[in-house]
């Protein structure tokens, strides 16, 4: 099921090439179906997931180069299933939104493809070769989407997006390569087993170069200086799987690869982790309130809140690791939404602004009512999924790093102010002239938001459905690790 699930993307990129650029409405139809059946397969895959299994499932093991010992390796456990759904499910809704592209779409979309389709494979391939081959695919269409399609220093945000993720990448590659070296296999079942004999000075030597390469990706500070500018110049779209997708794949990382091979990396490291999520958390709140820019601020938010995500990773513990991968997720499906309105909002009014608005709450009720609710996801309000994450993450880090945890709550406070002061200006105050006739959000804009918000919800009630996913391969993760 997991091939199928990757030929989806691939083969509707194929078809879309083939059409002719005139015929745009087939393009798009491709696409969606495309995209659509990714979903479909995935949905599949959580349907016939066993739970409570620990290891892999719906392993595909073929032989690509034997002679290196490199395999196409696929399947999926309970750390890459939410990541599987998260990303079928935001690509088929990114391409729904992608309706208000109207330039050179053939292109578009079939990059937007190839884009699904390195994502995908990032989160199933068990093979380290074919993990940075799909890793590296991503580049090559963001590089293009965000320079082809975006707005203002285009060029530049997406120069800067690919050089500062390729370095990081060619840091990874060097890892490899040593890993190999030393080991002789690729595949990464085998690395978890044989990680662990390294001398430790290795291991920890490894963590570091790995890390580097995760880190741009996730992006911890400092290096995060990237993010900002490719979400403010990418099409709402690309944003919408920048924030909700690509960012994972830094921490899937540290999850599949550098936490099973390298025990005493892990250990060794987890303060320095645990000192930068802290960071990232505080830093990035408090730089998200001092935006004008309604898509920058969103931008800086997700720097905050990908911090909770390396303070459960740094915390070793079952209620931290698991607050790590229900943030991943809940915040792919926040942050998405988020982008999704101020896309919204872009494609009436033009700016983005905030001093520009007021009084829109009266006029776009719908639009006001999603902003609201997409809004309390984000600064955590309990009984949504931002709270279920946050309160996960901080609870499983308070038992081993007690201050970082305190500092970080400033985190919590700084998202409420900038949350609370975007809205006010959004939403409250007498009605912009300008704005007297800006229409209400439309069915499309809606079919986009309306799934997202149905899971904020249930993740926020009943996060066990989720939680259960994870457990008992998180469980085994953190058992490895210590050494148990």
């Amino acid at each position: 099921m997991v091939t199928p699930m990757l030929l989806c993307p691939l083969v509707g990129m194929l078809v879309v090439l083939a059409l002719p650029k005139r015929a745009t409405r087939l393009i798009r139809l491709v696409s969606l179906v495309a995209t659509g059946a990714a979903l479909v397969f995935s949905a599949g895959l959580l349907g016939a997931f066993q739970p409570g299994a620990t290891g892999l499932q719906f392993i595909e093991r073929l032989p690509w180069i034997p002679q290196l010992r490199i395999f196409y390796h696929v399947g999926v456990d309970g750390l890459s299933l939410p990541l599987v759904l998260l990303t079928t499910l935001l690509g088929f809704l990114a391409c729904l939104a992608s309706g208000s592209i109207h330039e050179r779409e053939k292109e578009y979309y079939s990059l937007y493809l190839l884009l699904e389709l390195g994502m995908l494979g990032t989160f199933v391939a068990l093979d380290l070769f074919l993990f940075y081959v799909f890793w590296e695919l991503v580049l090559v269409p963001m590089y293009f989407l965000i320079g082809i399609w975006g707005g203002g220093r285009r060029e530049y945000s997406a120069f800067k997006f690919f050089v500062y993720t390729l370095a990081g990448s060619l840091v990874m590659l060097l890892g490899i390569l040593a890993l190999y070296a030393t080991l002789k296999t690729f595949d990464l079942v085998e690395l978890a087993q044989l990680g662990p004999t390294l001398p430790a000075a290795l291991q920890q030597l490894l963590f570091v170069g790995f890390f580097l390469g995760f880190a741009i990706k996730v992006p911890v500070f400092p290096f995060h200086t990237w993010l900002p500018d490719a979400h403010v110049d990418a099409p709402t779209p690309i944003s919408v799987l920048l924030a909700g997708v690509l960012l994972k794949m830094g921490a899937y990382g540290f999850f599949r690869i550098s936490y099973p091979c390298f025990q005493e990396g892990a250990r060794w490291f987890a303060l320095a982790l645990a000192v930068l999520g802290t960071i990232n958390i505080v830093y990035g709140a408090f730089v998200a309130l001092a935006q004008t820019d309604f898509k920058r601020l969103v931008a800086y938010s997700s720097v905050s809140h990908m911090g909770f995500v390396l303070l459960g990773l740094a915390s070793l513990t079952p209620e931290g690791m698991h607050g790590a991968l229900v943030q991943m997720f809940s915040h792919g499906i926040v942050t998405g939404g988020m982008f999704l309105l101020v896309g919204v909002l872009y494609d009436r009014a033009h700016t983005r602004q905030l001093d520009a608005f007021g009084g829109l709450g009266a006029k776009v009720p719908v639009f006001a009512g999603f902003l609201v609710f997409f809004g309390m996801a984000s600064l955590g309000l309990p009984g949504l999924s931002g709270f279920v994450g946050e309160f996960l993450s901080l609870a499983g880090a308070f038992g081993v790093w007690k201050w970082q945890t305190v500092v970080s709550v400033l985190g919590i406070v700084g998202a409420a102010a900038y949350i609370l002061t975007a809205l006010q200006r959004v939403l409250l105050g007498p009605l912009n002239e300008r704005w007297r006739a800006l229409p209400d959000m439309t069915a499309r804009e809606l079919a986009t938001l309306v799934p997202l918000l149905a899971l904020v919800l249930l993740v926020g009630i009943y996060p066990l459905w989720l939680m259960s996913l994870q457990e008992a391969s998180l469980l085994q993760l953190i058992a490895h690790v210590k050494g148990g």
